[in-house]
């Protein structure tokens, strides 16, 4: 088994088809001069007797599993059932989730030959060399292995402070392995910051690629078209400069298919930064921006660094060019936090108006100072990954399973943008003082109604919240009704406008729909990209659709009292679909 004939695999299991591990590719790069290497991915959704079929057919010597939180317990029944129908596979683990209590790991789970913990790109290499008789396992920095019945804890390899010295998987590549994909890419490694609930804290330091590796690697990617290229960086813009050159660069790159999400802070986002965001493409970027808590003594117990009032300015300058999609997380229970708090945070977020609010649940994941913190907080969380936390001191267990309730409206009828009129009349008319009362109340109506006990369909979901805002709230509920049918209709064309949305057709209205498309002048003016295009093929691409109140005016302000008149609104779904799922017009037919 030395030499040539050493067959060794790298693989994982992503959580999504879509997406792509960085990890493997990194070791099979680095590995290259010593030992050719075969790449396989799976996910979590492909059944567990496929993988274990697949792998053993491809009949290697060895094989290296990177493992998360997500996939760690499905990974472990994996090697463990290898280890029956191969015993003598040399299995390999790591990556985050077995980089720390690895000796333990060892001792547990008598399948495991090594884990590599820390950074694993040298340590792989090495264990390669290892594998083919040309080095000692003792000999491996970052390496936990066997010495018969004993388990070896090795010395901790140092960081690799030249990280051009890792070849790029991006260089000679394979575009149809990365089309329509999601690639995980890195700029940098490690984090300014020390949060206490973030793996990132174990690990001192910030190092960097070059620019010029950087660049080189991103315009291989954008040439393959890849669907998006989510940066990992856990701050991307913790050095101003080098984040506006790559972003600049991604800017003039353009090709016109490739997105880029990026984790920033906002409150290191400063004048010229911002000015410099103004002239980005609509869509381009996604920003990802963690705040986690408002109450300040909260994330001082976290460690965190933070400026609530310096975000609150960043994200809404942000908001206000339209052009760049922001997404902030939340994090239920940290330390001194308890459900009133949390309700502060969520308001002080939601009332920022971006276009997803993420509610997150702290874990209690290995090697954290916030783990080594539980008993100072009483936390109790769940033993097995992804060590969610079920209460501490501040908040309790009944609490927690309140706000997975509210985590669910909120997904369903804020984040989806399917209800973003029906939203923002309902929070800002009844619920101003505290959005967050509104998703608790609107949970507690799906609990007590058994909703959450079978999954909703869309024209559930919407009668849901009509009945609801019938039974609560009872006004104007005639104009909420037309409100709710506007945002059914903005999703998208549709011949099946449900009964429970008043559908009042004026007279010969579908022949006066097609004259209006046949009229130049309404062309020009509503959807002049159509212009010269036949009206029944026009017709494709929009929708007429009748209302009794001027819906249209609540665009404006949602806050004034729409007309009551029967109008017609035509809606326009060929558009990017960035920010908006259509445009739409009140128009006379």
């Amino acid at each position: 088994m030395e030499g040539d004939f050493l067959k060794i695999l790298l693989t994982t299991l992503n959580s999504k088809f879509i997406h792509t591990n960085l990890a493997i590719r990194y070791l099979k790069e680095f590995a290259k001069d010593v030992q050719e290497t075969e790449i396989r991915e799976y996910t979590i959704n492909n059944q567990a007797d496929y993988i274990l079929k697949d792998i053993y057919k491809g009949g290697y010597d060895a094989v290296f599993f990177s493992v998360y939180i997500w996939n760690v317990v499905d990974i472990m029944s994996l090697c463990e059932n290898l280890k029956k129908v191969m015993p003598n596979l040399i299995i390999g683990l790591g990556g985050p989730e077995v980089s720390y209590d690895s000796e333990n790991l060892m001792k547990e789970h008598k399948f495991i030959d090594y884990i590599l913990y820390g950074e694993g790109e040298v340590t792989f290499r090495d264990v390669c060399l290892m594998l083919n008789g040309k080095m000692n396992a003792a000999d491996i920095k970052g390496l936990v292995w066997r010495d018969g019945e004993k388990v070896v804890v090795n010395e901790e390899r140092p960081y690799l402070q030249d990280l051009d010295l890792i070849p790029s998987p991006y260089d000679n590549m394979d575009p149809k392995e990365y089309e329509n994909r999601i690639v995980y890419y890195e700029s940098s490694r490690g984090c300014p910051f020390n949060c206490q609930y973030c793996l990132s804290s174990a690990i001192k330091g910030l190092r960097y690629f070059s620019l010029d590796r950087v660049k080189k690697d991103l315009k291989n990617l954008i040439d393959a078209r890849v669907a998006q290229i989510k940066f990992i960086d856990r701050t991307f813009n913790a050095k101003k400069k080098t984040a506006m050159d790559i972003m600049k660069f991604l800017m003039e790159n353009d090709n016109g298919f490739t997105t880029y999400h990026f984790e920033v802070t906002a409150h290191l986002i400063d004048d010229e930064m911002l000015e410099f965001l103004k002239d980005c493409k609509p869509g381009l970027f996604q920003f990802e921006i963690g705040v986690q808590s408002t109450d300040q003594n909260v994330l001082e117990a976290c460690g965190r660094k933070d400026d609530f009032v310096k975000l609150s300015k960043v994200v809404k300058q942000i908001e206000s060019y339209k052009n760049i999609h922001q997404h902030l997380d939340l994090i239920a229970g940290l330390p001194y936090e308890g459900y009133k708090g949390f309700e502060k945070s969520f308001n002080d977020v939601y009332n920022l108006e971006i276009e997803q609010l993420q509610l997150g649940f702290l874990k209690m994941i290995k090697g954290t100072g916030i783990r080594k913190m539980a008993d100072m907080h009483g936390f109790e969380y769940k033993s097995y990954p992804p060590y969610e936390v079920l209460s501490n001191k501040y908040i309790s267990y009944g609490e927690i399973l309140k706000l997975k309730d509210i985590e669910e409206m909120v997904e369903r009828y804020y984040n989806s943008g399917n209800f973003k009129m029906s939203m923002e009349f309902i929070v800002k008319r009844y619920y101003r003082e505290s959005p967050f009362k509104f998703y608790e109340e609107f949970a507690e109506y799906h609990d007590s109604n058994g909703y959450f006990d079978a999954g909703q369909g869309k024209n559930q979901n919407y009668k849901i919240l009509l009945d609801f805002y019938e039974e609560r709230i009872g006004e104007d509920i005639e104009l909420f009704r037309d409100i709710l049918k506007y945002d059914y209709v903005s999703l998208g064309k549709t011949s099946n406008v449900p009964d429970f949305f008043v559908r009042n057709y004026p007279e010969d209205f579908k022949n006066r729909c097609h004259v209006f498309l046949q009229d130049d002048d309404n062309v020009k003016k509503y959807i002049p990209k159509h212009f010269d295009t036949p009206a029944k093929m026009i017709i494709k691409y929009v929708q007429f659709e009748p209302f009794r109140y001027d819906v249209e005016a609540l665009k404006e302000s949602i806050m004034i009292n729409p007309e009551k008149i029967d109008n017609i609104v035509m809606f326009d779904y060929d558009i990017s679909k960035i920010f908006e799922k259509s445009l739409s017009y009140r128009v006379e037919i």
